[in-house]
């Protein structure tokens, strides 16, 4: 007859660590996976308008963005109070419009995209009209010619509050 043998020390056994690199390796991947980055530091105020009709672009239209309004506070003691452009991360003249168009076209559009391309004015609400004009004035120069305004949706009676 066999006897029943009880163990004599209540330890648990050891944790296996074979499963470890596995669940770091997930973990990573969906940090990997959720995280998104900002694509663009907004040195220039952005009240953006409001529009009652307003159309999304597709995620896969490529587009240009070009932001104009008053510097941010933090910057205004360096560069003033009168609205300015921003061209990806600084500030910019209306002369530096066409290299940052072309510039971005080639190096993260895709030059083959250059007839389908929509530049995106993001333009504060207390713009000035003649600052959109002589922007609009200098893609007419480069034949960019598909342009899209940035607004809010809302009623557009809400504009002149």
């Amino acid at each position: 007859m066999s006897k029943f043998k009880k163990k004599k020390s209540g330890e648990l056994p050891p944790v296996s660590t074979a499963a470890l690199p596995d669940i770091v390796f997930m973990l990573l991947f969906f940090f990997m996976t959720v995280t998104v980055f900002k694509k663009d530091d907004y040195k220039v105020a952005q009240e953006l308008p409001f529009a009652d009709q307003i159309q999304k672009l597709d995620k896969t239209d490529p587009v240009i963005y070009i932001y104009a309004g008053k510097p941010s506070a933090r910057y205004q003691k360096d560069v003033g109070t009168q609205a300015k452009i921003q061209l990806n991360d600084k500030f910019a003249d209306v002369s530096e419009i066409k290299d940052y168009w072309f510039n971005t076209l080639n190096n993260e559009v895709g030059a083959e995209f250059r007839n389908v391309a929509i530049t995106a004015l993001k333009v504060d609400n207390e713009t000035n009209m003649g600052l959109v004009a002589d922007i609009k004035q200098r893609l007419r120069e480069i034949n960019a010619l598909k342009i899209n305004y940035t607004t809010r949706k809302g009623a557009f009676s809400d504009n002149f509050k």
